[in-house]
């Protein structure tokens, strides 16, 4: 049962994240997603193989929290209004469509706990929501190129050392594999996660046990 709430959520948040960032980039001249058909919330154009198939299903067969990533929305930096600026607008608005999910599925799920305790679906619904789209922005957030944070990362570095630090994009995500595989990710995103996730059951006020 959990994997049927699970996986429509996941879906509908890894692609909300992914259409952010060619939103953004369309809005700061970069249209390059539009023009490939991206910018959609059709699922088949942001699936990918590793990261919508391979990931969640290995991250359910671990019970770890779920967690996975959509096929990259294609972005032309040289399109962009200003190149360093606008890169990590558009690397931020993915994890920032997480975090909006999250701040929406806390105030229903507080007014669900507030006015009808016992609607235990929807209670569920809304706490897988907030635990997916939590772990989906910390995740993110990694400044691991190229994930999103390294992006936001090279904005505050001087431009030959955001260069160099950005060519580790090729080495990157083998590297987040090496860490969800040798379970290096569990313990540097999971305790953030579950920290800041007892805040949330906390300010709704309760414990939701056995979701």
């Amino acid at each position: 049962m959990s994997a049927i709430v699970y996986l429509p959520i996941l879906f509908f948040s890894i692609i909300l994240h992914e259409y952010s960032h060619g939103y953004i980039a369309c809005r700061n001249g970069d249209d390059t997603a539009y023009v490939l058909g991206r910018l959609t919330f059709n699922p088949l154009k942001h699936i990918d193989i590793v990261g919508s198939v391979f990931v969640p299903l290995f991250c359910l067969a671990m019970n770890w929290p779920l967690f996975g990533w959509a096929k990259p929305v294609p972005v032309n930096p040289y399109n962009l209004n200003n190149i360093r600026n606008d890169m990590a607008k558009v690397a931020f608005a993915g994890p920032a469509s997480n975090l909006i999910l999250v701040l929406i599925s806390v105030l229903v799920l507080k007014l669900t706990a507030m006015f009808a305790p016992d609607f235990t679906i929807l209670i569920r619904v809304f706490v897988y929501a907030i635990m997916i789209n939590l772990l989906l922005a910390l995740f993110n957030l990694m400044p691991i190129p190229p994930l999103d944070g390294s992006k936001i990362l090279a904005r505050f570095l001087p431009p030959q050392a955001a260069n160099k630090y950005m060519r580790l994009e090729r080495y990157g995500m083998l590297i987040v594999i090496i860490l969800i595989v040798t379970g290096a990710f569990s313990k540097i995103i999971v305790p953030v996660f579950y920290f800041i996730f007892n805040l949330i059951l906390s300010f709704v006020g309760g414990s939701f046990n056995g979701l």
